[in-house]
């Protein structure tokens, strides 16, 4: 009996190398060994990072992390304020939702979460403004050339892009900067399946969580969490 127990708690928490992720892990509210300053990935994720930037300056493309782990909570104060934001402008509940969930995930829903993804961009060349915006790495945008390296190189190092541009994927829209370490966060998203999100969000009293309905989680979590990358699924 102890050792299906200890069967089944691998299938639904462990990767292939065994390690195991608790709930506040999958969900930004552990305290995970993070590498790099600044950044905030697992060490084989940073390790593969460092071997990805040495790799790209040397066709002088200086690959840049903007963002990389997020807590519960730093992800919870980006949702409220926007939240806050919207409803104030008169926006109905339900409908400042569906704005956030455009391009921001839902705390304790996030893939930063995990410290095995990133955003990338290229500090070798001038950006103004937003620098996460989808046009500045096509056309004339001064990260094309950033663009163009991680299409063909990033998966060498084992770095996939999350959220494609493919015409018939939901959720999340085209972000050609966020990239995840795919050894490490294919696994986390199979144990992160298992969770009840709507219960761990409503124990955080999470602003606006009672407009967060059973079928609108269920969806959510069907478009914006899994129709990713197929080579992220699995």
């Amino acid at each position: 009996m102890k050792r299906i127990l200890i069967i089944v708690f691998t299938i639904i928490y462990g990767t292939i190398t065994g390690q195991t992720y608790s709930d506040n892990i999958l969900i930004g509210k552990g305290e995970p060994e993070l590498f790099g300053e600044g950044i905030g990935l697992q060490k084989d994720a940073y390790t593969a990072f460092l071997k990805m930037k040495k790799a790209a300056g040397k066709e002088r493309v200086d690959i840049k992390a903007v963002s990389g782990y997020r807590s519960f909570n730093r992800q919870k104060s980006i949702w409220e304020r926007k939240y806050k934001a919207y409803t104030n402008a008169g926006l109905l509940p339900e409908e400042a939702i569906e704005k956030i969930v455009e391009y921001s995930t839902i705390p304790g829903t996030s893939r930063h979460h995990w410290g095995t993804d990133v955003d990338i961009i290229d500090s070798a060349v001038p950006a103004e403004g937003d620098v996460l915006d989808a046009d500045k790495f096509h056309g004339n945008g001064p990260f094309c050339k950033l663009k163009e390296w991680l299409d063909a190189h990033a998966n060498d190092f084992g770095f996939y892009l999350v959220y494609t541009d493919d015409p018939k994927r939901k959720g999340f829209k085209y972000e050609p900067w966020h990239y995840s370490y795919k050894a490490i966060s294919k696994p986390m998203l199979v144990a992160y399946k298992k969770l009840d999100i709507i219960a761990i969000l409503r124990e955080n009293k999470l602003l606006g969580s009672e407009y967060l309905t059973p079928d609108f989680m269920n969806t959510y979590i069907e478009d914006n969490i899994m129709d990713i990358n197929p080579e992220l699924k699995d």
